[in-house]
This record gives structure tokens, C-alpha cells and sequence, in this order.
């Protein structure tokens, strides 16, 4: 059988799993916690499907576990899988709307819709099963172009845990943090460089396919741009809240660049507190 079939059943079982759980929890991170397992679950399926023989999809699976790895710690260690460990920004959106609004919501969109991402995300696969290229030169630097994006993604998440651990401990000795949130690092030069980081690495999946197939013009680019919009709304949503938070954080949007890291604009305000 296709390994498309063998992930789309997948697919309808963790779609039921994450959506039967919320609904007795209470608690709508569920997706959240599954992000990193499940597109490592599909990788193997694609990569199994040629017997483990073909080296591009060896190395995309084991580039996609990498990834999985790093990001199933970080969620870990802040609490995400525990009880009560339920995205903050779910807590808020479910405050302004309706119960019967919300649980058309969950259904759509958080379960399926995100599942159908986590899905489309990995299908670059698909076509390099369609297209067995040898592993070439290109496949070596976009191997390369991937692990850099690892590194600067977990650069990034250890930056933001060591400042947190450094605020929660002003916080408990009952000082007022300054910053009140990070400037420095990597989020001196982009407000979200974790957020670049985990697109930029499937935009290389993606990448992968279309050096197997010979053209960028492959329908399995949707998931990398799906993945993109999918960010420029959560960003814009937390960005929203950190605001409200924080009446500097305007401050540092006026100079820091939201996404790409880039210089820093000269002669932008600066307030910390």
C-alpha cells in the first residue's frame, strides 16, 4: 500500500485521539504536545516505504527526529505535557468566545486543520518516493542549510529559557525584572527568530522534494506555506498580548525585525520598563 495511505490513517487516529481528550480534559493543547511526534511518525513511513534503501529520505527522517527531539525537550521542560500545561494563548481566545464558538473552533481548526499541517508539512516526502534522484550535491547543502536552522532554533529556545529562569527568579526574590522580556542574542536582531528557525526547516523539506523531483514547482509546497500563514497569525496573536503587557514592547517592534533577523533600525526609541 502508498505510504500516503498509511499516514492518512494515522492521521484520522490522532485526529480523534487529540479531539476526544480535549473534550474530557478540558484542555485544548493537546495538538501542541503531539507537533513533535507525529510529522517524525510520518517521516519513518515514507522513509519505510522504500525499505530504508534510499539515502534522501533516510536523511530527511533523520533530519525530521532531530527536529522532533529538540522541540519535544523544550516543550518538556516548560511544562507542556504536564497537567494543566495548556497554551496560555487557548486560555485567552477561550475567554473571548462563545463555549458552542470555541468548540466549533477546536473541532476545525486546532484538531483538523492542524493535523492536516503536521500532514501536508512532511509530503515533500511523497515526492521524493515518486522521484528516487541519487543523493547529490544539493541534497548535501540543503543538509547542511537544515541543521544550521536546528542550531538557531535551539540557540534561540535556550536564550528565551535562560532569560525566564533569570525573570522567575527576580519574580521570587520580589524584584522587578529588567527587561521585562527578551531584547538580547538572537531576539536582538529578530523579535521571533525560533519562529524563523522552526518555517526555514521545512521550506528545506520542501526543498529536498523538488531536488528529487527536478523543479520547484511541486503541490507539496502547500504545507511550508500553510506552515508560514499559520505563523504570521499566531504571531500577530501573541504579539497582540505582549502589547497589553508591556507598554515598551512597541519600542522594540519599531527596531527589531519581526520574523527574518536582520540589523536592528538605527534611532528607534528604547524603553525597558
Amino acid at each position: 500500500m502508498s505510504p500516503l495511505f498509511w499516514c492518512l490513517l494515522v492521521f484520522a487516529a490522532v485526529c480523534v485521539v487529540v479531539w476526544v481528550l480535549s473534550m474530557l480534559t478540558n484542555e485544548h493543547s493537546w495538538v501542541d504536545r503531539i507537533w513533535s511526534v507525529v510529522p517524525v511518525v510520518y517521516a519513518w513511513i515514507f522513509a519505510a516505504s522504500a525499505g530504508l534503501g534510499d539515502l534522501r529520505l533516510n536523511v530527511v527522517a533523520t533530519l525530521i527526529t532531530l527536529w522532533g527531539i529538540r522541540l519535544t525537550f523544550n516543550f518538556a521542560r516548560k511544562g507542556g505535557y504536564k497537567r494543566g500545561g495548556e497554551d496560555y494563548r487557548w486560555q485567552i481566545l477561550r475567554s473571548r468566545m462563545p463555549g458552542w464558538q470555541f468548540q466549533v473552533f477546536n473541532i476545525f481548526f486546532i484538531t483538523i486543520y492542524q493535523n492536516i499541517l503536521l500532514l501536508l508539512i512532511t509530503l515533500p516526502m511523497l515526492t521524493m518516493t515518486q522521484n528516487p534522484r541519487p543523493f547529490g550535491a544539493l541534497d548535501v547543502i540543503a543538509t547542511i542549510v537544515f541543521a544550521g536552522f536546528l542550531v538557531g532554533e535551539t540557540t534561540a529556545d535556550q536564550q528565551q529559557w535562560n532569560f525566564h529562569q533569570r525573570k522567575n527568579s527576580d519574580i521570587a526574590a520580589g524584584r522587578q525584572p529588567n527587561p521585562r522580556f527578551l531584547q538580547s542574542g538572537l531576539f536582538s536582531v529578530s523579535r521571533h527568530p525560533n519562529f524563523f528557525f522552526e518555517q526555514a526547516q521545512w521550506w528545506v523539506v520542501f526543498f529536498f522534494g523538488a531536488i528529487a523531483a527536478g523543479s520547484v514547482l511541486q503541490w507539496t509546497v502547500a504545507g511550508a506555506v500553510l506552515l508560514t500563514v499559520l505563523f504570521i497569525g499566531s504571531t500577530s496573536f501573541t504579539e497582540s498580548i505582549s502589547k497589553s503587557r508591556y507598554p515598551e514592547y512597541a519600542d522594540y517592534q519599531a527596531r527589531t525585525s519581526a520574523l527574518i533577523p536582520w540589523f536592528p533600525r538605527r534611532g528607534a526609541a528604547t524603553r525597558t520598563a
